[in-house]
């Protein structure tokens, strides 16, 4: 089990303590910062701490990638810290975020829309299901299933803005169950009824009953300037009543309102915004296809996706069908497609092993942190390819019409909610194009593997490679690795060691070049391109850094003798975890012989085996 505690302890350190945190929420994989002074916050030091994939700074926010730990991190802070305790994510007493407008906007809509979003988007993907199933025919709408089904897949949308109210109470520091009360009158099935019934009047003043489900404009609205009522009214009226007339004056004020001006106006507001995409979706629907298939996993790496989730919920509550979600489906599948291409093509087996996870979760889940940020977009021209997707597979979708409806994060298994949903046979083209064109570019053009977190290999390689022992403990073959992987060499040609004491050193001046999250395995190259893989233990991935303290940073050089990581010897033992740890030459191609292999009792710093350049090991078998 992954020591979430010690995460939470590394990235508090990372972002300067947790005097230097001004606010914190969480998105599906960030953890997002608000800081009091930027300059405090350590990248280098936040990248190394195991369960950090990377840093990023957008949206007034310093951002720092978990990927699908996220929550339990987000909990573990506020378990040692008095930073978003209980918030969920909404930020409970954040200050006002800092910054320009946008990236306030930013930063607020995060704060709103993060905590609600999993529930929004499970229940939207059983909607899904359930309108593909009506579309093949496997269920009938006039059942009482069917109705139960749909009642239980569409009801935390229609009432999305209770939800919404809690959020952004806690966001501006108001009442929560005073806004519950503001957004249950919204949605109360005597005013419901109201929509569409001329003639309405408040005490005389005219107004036109909007429709408040599914709303999301509103709520916000109505809450921000609750809280500033609140505010107000506690400092006015004696401690004996405001308790409980603060809330009776706020619901008698704030309702009436938003049924009067706020509700129409945004109403106004929600329809003009969906008309102009529906005028863009309908006019030019390739361009606004290419566009957002193209721009959304850009706008992903600076937080700024977050402006364009009020949009989808706008969409849908004025339309009922969300034509921008279509595109994104390509966006997101095209770079999963691309990491795809860099699994097949890839020399590099340590970068196989974190493109293939990568890959899954791309296509499966739709979370595509873990391939943008740990492959595609080091190495540049993946992450190119996969917008290349994107644009070519948003447009044909865009042009087929296609829309969801449900509020869905795109992924394979949220397909369903596109069927049906215009052309089928553009809607199948796009995708396929979205995956198949940025995989076949990937694989066929390729990609320098010149990143900064992966190793390279020159074309020939002349100087041997003499390598010292990493460890304290007693050398063995690697044939009797209880791996089969190590033990028949498929992972590259070397030794096993059985440590003796919990500390791994450099073995090699070198760069280090592949850093496992979970501190359980690196990889270092030397000057002369030698790559050389050093496993801790066999199958000490499911630690997830458990019993694992990562010493050094992803690209930082090191010097022979250096103390790389420190692990727990006895615990991963007893954690029923074998300790043979296999050093391997991870680029046979290139440095073909392993010879001079050491056995027995060895210590760290001692001679461990030499890797033969190609160059040298040729001349030896001449």
């Amino acid at each position: 089990m992954a020591d979430y505690a010690k995460t939470a302890a590394g990235v508090l350190a990372g972002v300067g303590g947790e005097e230097n945190v001004q606010s914190l929420v969480h998105c599906a994989t960030r953890l997002r910062f608000v800081l009091k002074d930027d300059a405090k916050a350590d990248a280098q030091k936040l990248r190394a701490t195991p369960g950090v994939i990377t840093t990023a700074q957008a949206g007034g926010q310093y951002q720092v990638v978990i990927g699908n730990d996220v929550p339990e991190v987000y909990a573990a802070i506020g378990a040692i810290s008095k930073i978003g305790a209980g918030a969920g994510g909404a930020g409970d007493g954040a200050e006002a975020p800092k910054g320009n407008l946008f990236n306030r906007f930013i930063s607020m809509i995060s704060a709103i829309f993060t905590p609600v979003l999993w529930a929004l988007a499970g229940t939207g993907l059983l909607k899904a299901f359930l309108a593909a199933a009506v579309t093949f025919g496997w269920i009938d709408t006039t059942t009482s299933t069917y109705v139960v089904l749909n009642s239980l897949s569409d009801a935390f949308i229609n009432f999305l803005p209770l939800a919404l109210a809690f959020t952004a109470a806690r966001y501006f520091k108001a009442s929560e169950f005073t806004s519950f009360a503001i957004a249950a009158a919204l949605l109360y099935p005597a005013a419901t009824a109201l929509v569409g019934v001329e003639g309405l009047t408040f005490f005389g003043i005219p107004f036109t009953m909007a429709n408040y489900v599914s709303s999301v404009i509103p709520i916000i609205i109505v809450v921000w300037l609750q809280s500033h009522a609140e505010r107000f009214l506690y400092a006015t009226l004696p401690a004996a009543v405001r308790r409980f007339v603060t809330p009776m004056i706020i619901v008698l004020l704030a309702v009436p309102l938003v049924f009067v001006v706020i509700g129409p106006l945004s109403a106004l507001v929600s329809g003009w915004i969906a008309g102009g995409i529906g005028f863009v979706f309908t006019t030019v629907p390739w361009l606004g296809g290419a566009l957002m298939g193209g721009l959304w996993q850009v706008f992903v790496i600076f937080g700024l996706h977050w402006g364009l989730v009020p949009l989808f919920t706008v969409e849908y509550q004025t339309t009922g069908q969300i034509l921008l979600v279509a595109p994104v489906f390509a966006a997101v599948l095209a770079q999963a497609g691309a990491v795809a291409g860099v699994w097949v093509r890839t020399r590099n087996k340590t970068r196989r092993s974190l493109a293939a996870p990568a890959t899954l979760s791309g296509f499966l889940a739709g979370i595509t942190e873990p391939a943008i940020y740990g492959i595609n977009l080091p190495l540049k021209r993946p992450f190119a390819f996969g917008i290349v997707g994107g644009v070519i597979g948003g447009a044909i979708m865009a042009a087929g019409g296609v829309f969801a409806t449900a509020f869905v994060v795109p992924s394979a298994l949220a397909i369903p909610a596109l069927i049906g949903n215009g052309s089928t046979a553009l809607m199948i083209v796009g995708l396929i194009a979205a995956i198949v064109i940025p995989f076949l570019l990937v694989v066929i053009v390729g990609f320098k593997e010149q990143a900064e977190d992966a190793p390279v290999a020159p074309a020939t390689a002349e100087t041997d490679l003499a390598v010292r022992s990493p460890l304290d403990g007693t050398v063995v073959a690697l044939s009797e690795t209880p791996d089969a992987a190590f033990a028949d060499g498929s992972l590259g040609d070397g030794v096993a060691i059985l440590p003796r004491s919990g500390a791994l050193y450099a073995p090699f001046d070198a760069t280090v070049a592949a850093l496992f999250p979970t501190g359980h395995a690196i990889g270092l190259r030397s000057k002369d391109g030698a790559e050389v893989l050093i496993h801790i233990g066999i199958d000490t991935v499911r630690l997830k850094g458990e019993h694992f303290q990562v010493k050094v940073a992803s690209g930082q050089e090191v010097s022979a003798g250096d103390l790389l990581i420190e692990f727990d010897l006895d615990a991963i033992a007893a954690a029923g975890y074998d300790l043979t740890t296999p050093v391997v030459v991870t680029n046979g191609d290139l440095y073909p012989e392993i010879t001079d292999a050491a056995s027995g009792p060895i210590a760290h710093g001692d001679a461990l085996f030499v890797a033969r350049a190609i160059e040298s090991a040729a001349a030896s078998v001449r």
